[in-house]
């Protein structure tokens, strides 16, 4: 904050405990307990099953805890709202719309005149390096650049919170760790709290303040790693000696060795 107090929590889970009940009764979670801060960039891992994506989906409002409470500046999370900004793993743009037909979506929905609609999206196409695209539409874009442009829609509505659920799981390697550059400079840029589900050690390091380890399912959280990397980070700083270090710390709290 700048005066020597820690930032307010935006984001609170209290005991949290999800369970899918059909044939058979499976615990996804059981007793998460996390505090997310004002404008924090915080990655969850683990390995799979072990309820990432069933905690930002009940952050999101699309699922109700079992047991245990959500809350979103102090008020329990009950139902979606568009001060939590959700990008999906899948490609979630409308294929018929432009690129700024899509980024002034939320905003046509509401109401805000075209003057301010335009403002606000070309400073966004701007931000995610579209300019000249802004006429384009999702199938004459590559994979990389429709997700961003996906961030992007959800940005433009100006959530509290960013959602973000496994977003470059799809892409490949090279693509993905662009995006993940691309993403650490839009955050640096245009400040949010931020949750990030991934599989990916390495994009959470990269993007991450913090780092909380879940442990096999149901998921717990396990370990937490602060990433005290300097910013803004480059794809570069992945090559240095404090990020192999970090990598070492997530994967020993993950149970994994000589990674």
């Amino acid at each position: 904050m700048g005066d020597g107090r820690p930032a307010r929590v935006r984001l609170s889970a209290e005991a949290v405990a999800y369970a899918y009940e059909g044939r058979t009764r499976t615990q996804a979670l059981d007793g998460v307990t996390l505090d997310v801060r004002d404008n924090e960039f915080l990655a969850i891992v683990g390995p799979v099953g072990c309820g990432k994506t069933t905690f930002i989906r009940l952050v999101a409002g699309f699922l109700t805890p079992t047991r245990g409470t959500v809350r979103a500046d102090g008020a329990p999370i009950g139902a979606p709202s568009p001060e939590r900004g959700y990008v999906f793993q899948e490609d979630a743009i409308f294929p018929w719309m432009t690129v700024r037909d899509n980024l002034e979506f939320g905003l046509r929905a509401q109401g805000m005149d075209a003057a301010a609609r335009s403002a606000i999206t070309g400073e966004l196409i701007r931000l995610i390096g579209l300019e000249g695209y802004e006429a384009a539409y999702p199938g004459e874009l590559s994979s990389g650049m429709s997700k961003m442009v996906e961030v992007a829609r959800v940005l433009a509505t100006d959530p509290a919170i960013l959602l973000l659920d496994e977003p470059f799981a799809s892409l490949d390697a090279q693509t993905r760790a662009r995006m993940q550059d691309e993403l650490s400079s839009l955050w640096e840029k245009r400040k949010k709290t931020v949750l990030l589900v991934t599989h990916d050690v390495e994009e959470a390091i990269h993007l991450a303040d913090r780092i909380v380890v879940f442990s096999p399912r149901p998921g717990r959280v396990q370990a937490e790693v602060s990433v005290d990397l300097p910013r803004p980070r480059s794809l570069e700083a992945r090559l240095t000696p404090a990020f192999a270090e970090l990598k070492r710390a997530v994967w020993a709290a993950l149970g994994l060795r000589g990674r």
